[in-house]
């Protein structure tokens, strides 16, 4: 499985690179093959439990399909802003790709440093590949460029050891690369855009996304250590906890987010929800599928019998959130993608908030949380975080919060990029949904070393397609220019990644899917 996986990222970043073909594409094909070396050096350690820290079991490490991700995700920002003539988001591009190419390294000479005996071949691999990026980032970045690159780098050594100390068996490698490398550039351009504020300059849309993920992630740090020292069950520190969330979002986070956009946040935020009867429209529909979820819980809990305290959720009733999570997404997508960016970002808070609440069994919800979550967890579940959910969000979210729009005439790119707004729902609402359904009940004929079935694929692939067709029919700004050999190919190698990968898929394949359709 381990092989397939990697031989269909390769088939992703081969693409990628005859389509871009400069040299950050050379150097993320340097970086892809280290990476696949060095990945089973990871995997030894995992299996002999000698990694630093404890990660998620019944998973590889991941550090192939996690070390391309962000490296291709630049270099494809960068070819469109560059098309486009937006200078500054060629350049973020360039940042984020040299950015994305160091954390991977990071990643790579940590597990050769701490493998015994000391793999010489991999090491001289690693170096190799190491000193053409380092060289190339020589010649293409400026002073400025790679003093952010290596902030970026800098705010992940640290948020790596602090995160996978305090929260063990939540990530596997790969995992961690990809969220916490993440939650580094978004602090490292929050801190950079707090420091050049002017006035009238930046979208308060984005804005309010970098305050919102950076404010939770601090918030969780903070009682993190503070419970470290108290029992957090008590009613004392349910009360401090509420008062000091009260504190911290209203003496820092809100001043923060007033400094940015000029306006008072909680005003500008009512008044660019209800704006338009659209937005109210849609605000009501969001309201009635949260209470349908809501209620799907209840009901499955209510269904849980005294005798059957270990009885857990089937596939196809996790899926219906996934059905829900389309239902949500694609009016959305359709009629207001502003409304759903912010929404998306307000319902990310709330869910790490709620997963605070459960974690530290803070009064009076904590308990109930812990009973009511505890049907749905899967073997990815294995840490103290449930974060099932909360990548489920993320995967339908980023391909939205990403989207380049300045870059993107008239609210939407050419070609196969004008799904780019879609790949969550297509890789995760409809592809691994309708894989994991039809693969369940009718598979027959698995895939050589794991439990998915042929079957499940290739009804993914048709009903992605299927969904493309519909997209078309509903969305007037959406105009693919004959690239639907290129749509198919992309929706393919996505799906079969999504058959052998044991990473979160809800996080992993709405990324790739958003690359092939970017570039």
């Amino acid at each position: 499985p381990v092989l397939v996986e990697s031989l269909v990222v390769f088939a992703i970043v081969l693409s990628v690179h005859g389509v871009v073909w400069d040299r950050f594409s050379w150097c993320a094909l340097a970086l892809a093959l280290q990476a696949f070396y060095v990945q089973f050096k990871w995997d030894r350690l995992l299996q002999g439990g000698g990694a630093v820290f404890q990660f998620r079991g019944a998973a590889n490490s991941g550090l192939l399909p996690a070390s391309m991700v962000i490296p291709l995700l630049g270099i494809v920002m960068k070819e469109r802003c560059r098309a486009a003539g937006i200078v500054y988001f060629e350049r973020l591009g360039v940042v984020v790709a040299s950015a994305g190419m160091l954390l991977a390294l990071f990643l790579s000479v940590l597990a050769v440093g701490i493998t015994k005996p000391v793999p010489t071949n991999t090491c001289i691999l690693t170096g190799v590949a190491g000193g053409v990026i380092v060289y190339t980032m020589k010649h293409s970045l400026a002073v400025s460029e790679v003093i952010e690159v290596m902030e970026v780098l800098l705010i992940f050594v640290y948020l790596s050891m602090i995160l996978l100390y305090l929260l063990p068996r939540c990530f596997t490698p790969g995992e961690a690369l990809l969220v916490l490398g993440g939650v580094s550039f978004v602090l490292n351009q929050l801190i950079k855009r707090s420091l050049n504020v002017v006035e009238g300059k930046g979208d308060p849309v984005d804005f309010f996304l970098l305050v919102a993920v950076v404010g939770v992630v601090l918030l969780g740090l903070f009682f993190t250590v503070l419970f470290l020292f108290m029992d957090s069950g008590t009613w004392i520190s349910s009360m401090f906890f509420h008062m000091m969330t009260a504190v911290l979002g209203l003496g820092v986070i809100m001043p923060w987010l007033y400094r940015l956009i000029h306006r008072n946040p909680l005003l500008w935020l009512l008044q660019f929800l209800f704006q338009t009867q659209t937005r109210l429209y849609l605000l009501v529909y969001w309201s009635l599928l949260a209470a349908s979820a809501c209620g799907v819980v209840f009901y499955q809990n209510a269904k849980r019998s005294s005798e059957s305290k270990k009885h857990q959720a089937s596939t196809i009733t996790r899926k219906y959130f996934h059905f829900i999570v389309v239902a949500t997404y694609v009016p959305g997508l359709i009629y207001d993608r502003q409304l759903l960016h912010v929404a998306a970002v307000l319902c990310l808070a709330v869910f790490i908030f709620l997963e605070y609440v459960r974690y530290f069994r803070i009064k009076p919800f904590g308990q109930t949380l812990r009973h009511l979550l505890s049907l749905f967890l899967d073997e990815r579940d294995s840490g103290p975080l449930i974060l099932t959910h909360i990548y489920l969000l993320l995967g339908m979210s980023l391909p939205v919060w990403l989207f380049p729009r300045p870059c993107a005439p008239k609210g939407t790119l050419s070609g196969a990029g004008a799904l780019v707004p879609y790949s969550g729902v297509l890789a995760v609402g409809v592809g691994d949904t309708i894989a994991s359904v039809f693969g369940s009940t009718m598979g027959e004929i698995k895939w050589p070393g794991t439990k998915k079935t042929f079957e499940g694929t290739m009804t993914a692939i048709f009903a992605q397609i299927i969904a493309v067709a519909l997209i078309l029919i509903f969305d007037s700004s959406v105009n693919l220019n004959s690239s639907y050999a290129w749509i198919l190919a992309s929706v393919s190698l996505v799906s079969l990644l999504e058959a052998y990968t044991t990473q979160i898929d809800n996080l992993l394949l709405p990324l790739y899917l958003q690359i092939m359709f970017m570039a």
